[in-house]
């Protein structure tokens, strides 16, 4: 979704990947971000908060009558139908990632 958007375009690609795993480890409940994943992707959850709350929002209020190609593809079961997922609540992700 995000390469279709000239917004991320200025994002380093490691912290749009973690920013992006981040948010669907919480979406799914997964649980937070460890000190492995930190240590790893050299990244703190808290520097990841403000992008992760960007992507959200583009989950949430993106345009639905233009560029369908990349729902439409990860609206397949093959790829598990992750364009169909619900995005989160603004107020809930932000209370999650505070407390974390």
């Amino acid at each position: 979704m995000t390469l279709q958007e000239y917004d991320y375009a200025r994002e380093s690609p490691s912290k749009l990947a973690a920013s992006c795993l981040l948010l669907a480890l919480t979406m799914k409940n997964l649980g937070g971000w460890t000190p492995t994943l930190e240590y790893y992707s050299g990244y703190r959850s808290q520097d990841l908060h403000s992008l992760v709350k960007r992507l959200n929002f583009l989950l949430t209020y993106q345009p639905r009558d233009k560029l369908k190609a990349v729902r439409t593809k990860y609206s397949h079961r093959v790829f598990f139908e992750v364009a169909k997922v619900t995005p989160m609540d603004m107020l809930k992700l932000e209370e999650i990632l505070n407390c974390c």
